[in-house]
């Protein structure tokens, strides 16, 4: 079984698109049927984004938590409980490509770090900003960019890593981090393509919203 993880928290305004995105991509004909579980950790979630989900056919966990290096933990748990073999974690403000779960699996990889196309960019970030960012990312194979909205991981490299470590933010850093000490292979591709906003009202301080901030000279 392969499992889809996605971190919300009071994401209403963009989880149906992440979640039929995420669907889609489960349904892959190259997956040869294999099973696919998406679920959503719903971290002191205050809107609608739990009715929201309670619409998909997926799974969700309500955790009180505040912290998305948590929330990841609690779900990969859920899915390796589960007998989840690959976990593939994104957002709740991303879509994933159809082919995206068949991108990652196709590298042969302990663990698949891709790259994120930004979409929607905030009024805020004017063209200069744009520029700022396209200047500074590499959307390449070989690429170093880290990313909790693009990232693949075995199982076995998951449990070798000691999992998420429950911090508020770069939790996905920290994971690739001790995949390295620990001797896994790392594909670092542009293959498995997600797209994400842009918006600069991040959900985790020092995350990627608050990087675009900081391109955008706003902090």
């Amino acid at each position: 079984m392969i499992g889809i993880l996605i971190p919300a928290h009071n994401e209403e305004a963009l989880l149906d698109e992440s979640l039929s995105a995420a669907l889609r991509a489960s349904k892959h004909g190259l997956l040869a049927g294999e099973p696919v579980e998406v679920l959503v950790v719903l971290d002191s979630c205050t809107d609608r984004s739990a009715h929201i989900v309670s619409q998909y056919p997926v799974l969700s966990l309500h955790i009180e938590a505040r912290n998305v290096g948590q929330a990841r933990a609690a779900g990969a748990h859920m899915l390796l409980e589960r007998g989840a073999r690959w976990i593939s974690c994104t957002d709740a403000d991303s879509r994933v490509a159809d082919d995206w779960l068949v991108a990652q699996l196709g590298l042969g990889a302990d663990a698949v770090c891709g790259t994120v196309t930004v979409e929607r960019w905030d009024e805020s970030f004017d063209e200069a900003a744009q520029i700022r960012y396209h200047r500074h990312y590499r959307t390449c194979d070989g690429h170093r960019h880290i990313h909790g909205a693009n990232l693949g991981i075995s199982a076995d490299a998951y449990r070798w890593a000691g999992g998420f470590k429950p911090l508020a933010c770069d939790e996905d850093v920290q994971l690739v981090r001790e995949l390295e000490l620990s001797g896994a292979n790392i594909a670092w591709s542009h293959r498995p393509q997600v797209r994400t906003s842009a918006r600069l009202d991040s959900r985790a301080r020092g995350g990627f919203g608050d990087y675009l901030r900081h391109l955008a000279h706003l902090e």
